[in-house]
């Protein structure tokens, strides 16, 4: 959008009180434009504008982030009905963590339960996409921790299956979604803070933590390969923050370089894109030291026409404490804009959506396009075999 175009689109949102509106796709991931020059958040008028609320159950817990992405629904106005996990102790742990939520004797018992709106999921990688499928034939929507879906012949069962259903299959990008920082150079960008975005340079290090990992974590069949997985994130902030709408992998590598005890592992990837509106640069690795104070130091960079701003997700080593450190340089001057108290709407856009039949949170498009990427640098990416 150029400046008049957002102005002018700002002014009837707000007269048209927000209801059952569909914004834009370049804006419809994070809440309407905030002053470019303010340091300070601007609550969300999505946020605030309704109290929706729908019923939500769990199917699937492997992975830790599947609290968070309860919280985003309950922050959102979702009411936690049930849950089921094949595995005892993962039950048990999330019964202790949510002691009024029914646990479900099976996965049938919650996908015939007719009050349920809406599932989450953070299964196991490989199982995702199929429970997905289960889940919108069952006349539900769905929430899935990323990667949502890991092969190519899974996206193309996904696509059709929502296509038939008109269901919501929304895959949580946490360190967009649920990202204050990122939700804030999300709203300055769409103001104008740095101009045209032209690039961005995701890097998303991770700390390996070999032993508090399950066995499938170290077996590419089942979460993927690491650009599938981790990169994931990349691939949504890449389209987001540029706003392509089309894009294709120039090139892509990926390799296991220092773990040969693990032989199907993969510990490096890095992937440059071209998009429609923009170019991208993605690295990811497992090579986080201990000596950071963080599983990562999570990084992004947005070159605009007119500034550039830099993102650190989890830490900053220049000392500041905590996560969400947003730096922007334009040609006024170099600040630094605390993320403190901005509004996380994805869980209540998302909660919107499912009440509304609305596309507010997430576009499907944006959605299944981040994993097309995602999925076909993995699939097309050089092997790396760096000498020892």
């Amino acid at each position: 959008m150029d400046k008049k175009t957002r102005r002018r689109f700002l002014g009837e949102s707000l007269t048209a009180g927000l209801a059952g509106l569909t914004i834009p796709s370049t804006l419809s991931a994070h809440h309407l434009p905030a002053s470019a020059e303010t340091t300070q958040s601007a609550p969300s008028i999505i946020t605030r504008r309704t109290a929706a609320s729908a019923k939500f159950s769990v199917i699937g817990m492997n992975h830790g982030h599947i609290y968070g992405q309860v919280e985003a629904a309950i922050r959102g106005g979702g009411q936690l009905s049930s849950f089921y996990a094949k595995e005892p102790e993962l039950a048990a742990a999330f019964q202790k963590r949510y002691p009024n939520a029914k646990a479900a004797k099976s996965e049938d018992e919650i996908l015939q339960d007719k009050s349920i709106q809406l599932v989450l999921s953070a299964g196991i990688p490989i199982d995702r996409a199929p429970l997905g499928i289960r889940v919108m034939k069952s006349g539900k929507d769905y929430m899935v921790d990323k990667p949502g879906i890991i092969t190519l012949e899974q996206l193309a069962e996904v696509r059709k299956v929502q296509a038939e259903t008109k269901r919501i299959y929304s895959i949580m990008y946490s360190e967009r979604l649920e990202n204050k920082a990122t939700v804030k150079a999300g709203e300055l960008i769409a103001a104008g803070a740095i101009g045209k975005v032209i690039q961005t340079i995701g890097l998303g290090p991770h700390r390996m933590n070999v032993k508090s990992r399950p066995s499938w974590f170290f077996e590419r069949d089942k979460f993927g390969g690491i650009i599938c997985d981790i990169a994931s994130h990349q691939f949504d902030q890449f389209l987001f923050f540029t706003g392509s709408t089309e894009a294709t992998v120039v090139s892509s590598q990926t390799g296991n370089v220092h773990h040969p005890e693990y032989p199907h592992f993969e510990d490096f990837g890095d992937v440059m894109l071209r998009g429609n509106q923009g170019v991208g640069y993605i690295r990811v690795d497992w090579f986080t030291p201990d000596g950071l104070n963080t599983w990562g130091d999570g990084r992004l960079t947005i070159l605009g026409t007119d500034g550039f701003m830099e993102l650190r997700k989890y830490t900053d080593l220049g000392g500041r404490n905590g996560g969400n450190h947003l730096f922007v340089v334009d040609g006024k001057e170099t600040r630094y804009v605390d993320c403190t108290d901005v509004d996380l709407p994805y869980g209540t856009q998302l909660i919107n959506d499912v009440v509304n039949r609305t596309e507010t949170a997430m576009s499907q498009q944006h959605c299944f396009l981040a994993t097309e990427l995602a999925l076909k640098a993995q699939q097309q990416a050089y092997t790396l075999k760096l000498q020892k």
